[in-house]
């Protein structure tokens, strides 16, 4: 939740933080990358730091790394049952490429980390390649990615492959020479773990294309794709129940069923409004602090690769047919898998809307629309595209 700080205090909090990153107060021109680390609640948690410069000053932005994060495993991040099943089994397989995929912030370290901690059992070797490493975990073998001196990612992982690795975790897989040695890991014995940026499941599969990687080796490689977002926890201690309606189900596409289940939404306070209330002594939520949200949950669309798939992508299909295809063989998409998370309580649809709503769901909001604009509003006759007013109550239409 945003709050906005006192315009004679920014310079200031931006050079403090700076101080105890390490970076450069003097600095102002260039973009600049540090962290620190604090001590919270019993625990330490680190920070990653980075400024960028603006036309109205430097941006500041933080990135919390919680060490106790990469020690609850998939069982606390998927709450889907199947989905937890097949992701613990895909992390026991001796060899194939794993792909974790979103945009940035959306958890995919985690969800890396909760996978190698599925895996790293005693005599496992295990090998990370990262950029930076952000957790110092037990039993690891962890490298850390310096461009300057020309160690990269692709470098390091053809070091891993002659070190007789078992499970190897790349970082991110950016270009062509990283994936094709991820591939080829994947091939000969090694369980790899990676992650690209790309919206769904699906698209992973083109993304490797783009970088190079032949349709045959990426079907024999690949054995799952995840894609991820983070979608916020609405509070259950104030959160607000409602029955959808009509409405809701045509803007989301929703099964008529959803008219008997409890939805809940988030009771969010503007923040003027929260630091009124408690000038007055008035209470508000203690669990959220009246901002209607407490913590995150995962949103997952776990793509497993099938004959049915392999066969597909070995003959160039196109996303759209790929991910038609892995439905069609038991894949949950981001979409439903959130409307599974609103209809269990953990957040609501204006997050849905936020985060992971698609093209497909604007679609079907638009069909809505016009399905609407054919309907009388007062008496609910069908009326005619090119009708203006119903011709039994004579209401206007409302296009």
């Amino acid at each position: 939740d945003n709050k906005r700080l006192p315009k004679n205090i920014v310079n200031a909090v931006v050079s403090r933080f700076k101080i105890i990153s390490n970076l450069n107060i003097a600095e102002k021109r260039v973009p600049q990358d540090g962290k620190l680390k604090r001590m919270f609640q019993g625990r330490r948690v680190d920070f990653r730091v980075n400024t960028c410069p603006t036309q109205n000053g430097e941006k500041i932005c933080l990135r919390i790394l919680d060490n106790s994060a990469t020690q609850l495993g998939l069982d606390k991040l998927i709450t889907d049952p199947e989905s937890l099943q097949l992701m613990q089994s895909m992390a026991q397989r001796p060899f194939g490429l794993i792909l974790v995929t979103g945009p940035t912030g959306s958890g995919k370290t985690t969800t890396l980390y909760s996978l190698l901690a599925e895996c790293n059992d005693e005599g496992i070797n295990i090998s990370t390649a990262e950029d930076p490493v952000e957790y110092n975990l037990p039993g690891l073998n962890q490298c850390q990615v310096i461009r300057e001196k020309g160690t990269t990612f692709a470098s390091i992982l053809r070091a891993f492959l002659r070190q007789d690795p078992d499970v190897i975790l790349v970082g991110e897989t950016r270009d062509q020479e990283t994936a094709k040695t991820a591939i080829e890991a994947a091939l000969t014995g090694h369980l790899v773990l990676t992650t690209l940026h790309t919206n769904d499941a699906p698209s992973a599969i083109a993304r490797l294309e783009e970088m190079g990687i032949e349709s045959f080796m990426t079907s024999t490689a690949v054995i799952v794709v995840l894609a991820q977002r983070l979608l916020r926890r609405i509070c259950s201690e104030c959160r607000i129940p409602y029955n959808p309606n009509q409405e809701d189900l045509d803007r989301f596409g929703l099964p008529s069923s959803d008219l008997q289940n409890t939805f809940y939404r988030a009771n969010k306070i503007p923040p003027e409004e929260v630091e009124r209330r408690k000038a007055a002594g008035q209470a508000v939520c203690k669990k959220c602090g009246g901002a209607g949200y407490k913590g995150r949950v995962g949103c997952y669309e776990i793509m497993k690769m099938t004959e049915r798939l392999q066969g597909a992508i070995n003959k160039g299909a196109t996303t759209d047919a790929i991910k038609e295809i892995a439905v069609q063989e038991g894949m949950k998409t981001l979409m439903a898998y959130g409307f599974d998370l609103v209809r269990q309580g953990y957040t609501d649809l204006d997050e849905i809307m936020r985060v992971v709503y698609t093209d497909k769901g604007r679609e079907a909001e638009e069909r809505a629309k016009r399905k609407r604009s054919l309907e009388c509003t007062s008496c609910g006759a069908v009326l005619k595209p090119e009708m203006v007013e119903c011709p039994y109550c004579t209401t206007p239409r409302k296009f």
